[in-house]
């Protein structure tokens, strides 16, 4: 089910794809292996291998966290932004710490996470390089301006 957030990174990536020509480094729309996952969502199980990925998090039609994920960052990619005891930086602390959602996510954020955000998971193969997978979450970041993303 496509709704005006999925359509909002279609857009955005086929804009992208003009940027990676720019920076001599081009993509083609089949390079791009794009999950839409409406909420509620699970969160995935593991990053296949050989693959990096951008991905986000989206609620009620706003973006709140766009990332990014090596070859090698199964658990960032997984788990970590569910719990915010993880990493430094994640959504669910982010949620905790933001007065505006503290009281909807209460003592468990990961569970809110999943019941109410939609997800995104963008693949490229890890052979297309970790700069340019920077490039494209710097582009998203810029687009589609996440509220726990630092301007």
């Amino acid at each position: 089910m496509y709704n005006a957030t999925s359509h909002e990174l279609e857009d955005a990536i086929n804009d992208f794809i003009q940027v990676s020509r720019l920076a001599r480094n081009p993509l083609e729309l089949e390079d791009f292996k794009i999950q839409f996952m409406n909420a509620p969502h699970d969160p995935p199980r593991s990053l296949p291998k050989n693959k990096m990925a951008v991905y986000g998090f989206c609620y009620n039609g706003t973006w709140l966290k766009i990332g990014k994920v090596g070859p090698k960052s199964n658990a960032r990619y997984c788990s970590q932004h569910y719990n915010p005891n993880s990493s430094m930086s994640n959504l669910a602390k982010s949620l905790i710490n933001d007065p505006i959602f503290k009281i909807q996510v209460k003592d468990n954020p990961g569970e809110w996470i999943k019941k109410n955000c939609s997800r995104v998971n963008i693949l490229l193969d890890s052979d297309k390089g970790i700069a340019l997978l920077s490039l494209l979450e710097a582009f998203l970041h810029v687009r589609l301006k996440p509220r726990y993303e630092k301007e």
